[in-house]
């Protein structure tokens, strides 16, 4: 706790006093232009991964950035979507995955999570990313970890196209969907190529928005 404290205490000298005006600009509302799904993992930072301000992004955080299908009954991810979607008017909903995610290893040992049957039913949603890999490769093993990342992200994204905010907004081509995996030891981030189905450095992915400079440098 002492590091937390003594950090606001930082962050009220420094950082807020450098931003007084974008805060004052953000006690009056919020207009994200992006929805960023991802783990709650501790070594995650969305904010410092990408380099953005405060209200830049809405984030959903949760055991194995998971989207699950939607359903009648209200959920937390289900409503913090929809309200992102249809009432801040989001225009990209990011899938962010990452290296070494406990989410997927107990996704492919689901035996070891007996003494957390939350988590285990939770998991479920990742079923589908197991299964399509098991097919694939024709076994699961540990070895697996970095595949069965990727396939989750991609299955989230199909989860995202069930619920009627989101499919509204791509029937009018006024969202876009992107899948991403963070490598937490090399700070590198693959993104996923809705043209060949595979993961890319994200530097090739979104090539238009960096200069020759920036590219060379990344």
């Amino acid at each position: 706790m002492e590091k937390l404290i003594t950090g606001i205490a930082r962050f009220r000298r420094s950082s807020f006093e450098e931003r007084k005006a974008l805060f004052s600009e953000l006690a009056d509302g919020q207009s994200p232009e992006v929805l960023f799904i991802t783990s709650s993992d501790s070594r995650i930072d969305p904010n410092l991964l990408t380099n953005s301000e405060p209200g830049d992004l809405f984030i959903i955080r949760n055991v194995g950035n998971i989207v699950p299908p939607h359903v009648l009954t209200a959920g937390g991810v289900t409503a913090s979507i929809e309200f992102a979607v249809a009432a801040l008017g989001v225009k990209h909903i990011i899938v962010c995955g990452h290296s070494d995610c406990g989410a997927m290893k107990g996704a492919l040992n689901p035996g070891a999570l007996s003494d957390l049957p939350h988590v285990q039913d939770w998991l479920e949603h990742t079923r589908g990313a197991v299964e399509a890999v098991r097919a694939r490769t024709g076994d699961i093993t540990s070895s697996a970890l970095a595949l069965v990342i990727e396939e989750n992200v991609i299955q989230q994204l199909q989860h995202l196209r069930t619920h009627p905010a989101v499919l509204a907004k791509l029937a009018t081509g006024d969202i876009e969907l992107h899948g991403w995996v963070y490598n937490i030891e090399h700070g590198t981030i693959s993104a996923f190529d809705d043209e060949t189905k595979e993961f890319v450095p994200i530097e090739e992915r979104y090539a238009e928005f960096l200069n020759v400079d920036q590219l060379r440098s990344a």
